[in-house]
Parts: structure tokens; C-alpha cells; sequence
């Protein structure tokens, strides 16, 4: 394999694509719920556990400080958060945040889940 070869197949890190994305409405209500906390430049965690009827499920949290097995991507001025185990279940995932009839929640497509249940908060891999 050539050099060049070697260079095509391996990506620079600003050609990588985010091993998690958060859309343009997720950062928008997490900049919305920060505004209501006493500190607004607090963190928030975005993990995957054991639970729900598929056997994991998805929480969000705001923390004082990332644990240093964290994973730590900024978006627009928010910080979030990823503990190394969850990121394994979300590498490649996309949350998001709408608003409907049905309500209000925060939404994740993840490529990783088999399964998930009807209202996408629990999954199986």
C-alpha cells in the first residue's frame, strides 16, 4: 500500500466525523435549561444504563464536573459529557430535542441500537 493509498483510507482528525452529534435544537433546550441552574456553564451528561424494557436506557444530567474517564465535546458554548463505557453504546448516535404534540423530550437515533421501544428511551444492542 503506497503512501497516498494510506492517507486516503486514514482521515485527519478535522475529517473524522464527531463520534456523537448534538443537533442545533438539543444545544438550543440545553442552553434553555442552563439559563434556569445557578450555575450556567454546568455540564451535562448524556449516559447509557442498564434498565428499561430493552435492557438499556438513555439519562441526561447536569454535573459539576467531568470525571476523568469522561469524554468531552463543546458545541456552541455547552459542554457535554460521556463516560467512556456509555460512549460505546453511542458512538455515532445523533441527539436531538423536539417538540410535538406528544410533548417535549430529548431524541436519540443511535446506529448502535437493535432495538429501542416505542418512545426511544430504553434500547437493545
Amino acid at each position: 500500500m503506497t503512501e497516498e493509498n494510506t492517507q486516503l483510507q486514514n482521515p485527519s482528525p478535522e475529517e473524522a466525523p464527531e463520534p456523537l452529534v448534538f443537533t442545533d435544537a438539543c444545544v438550543a433546550k440545553v442552553k434553555e435549561l442552563l439559563a434556569a441552574e445557578e450555575d450556567p456553564n454546568m455540564p451535562l451528561r448524556v449516559f447509557v444504563q442498564g434498565g428499561g424494557c430493552q435492557g438499556f436506557q438513555y439519562g441526561f444530567q447536569f454535573e459539576e464536573k467531568a470525571a476523568e474517564d469522561d469524554e468531552i465535546i463543546e458545541r456552541d458554548g455547552v459542554t457535554f459529557l460521556v463516560d467512556s463505557l456509555s460512549m460505546q453504546y453511542l458512538v455515532g448516535a445523533e441527539i436531538d430535542f423536539k417538540e410535538d404534540l406528544e410533548g417535549s423530550q430529548f431524541v436519540i437515533r443511535n446506529p448502535n441500537a437493535v432495538t429501542s421501544c416505542s418512545c426511544g428511551s430504553s434500547f437493545s444492542v
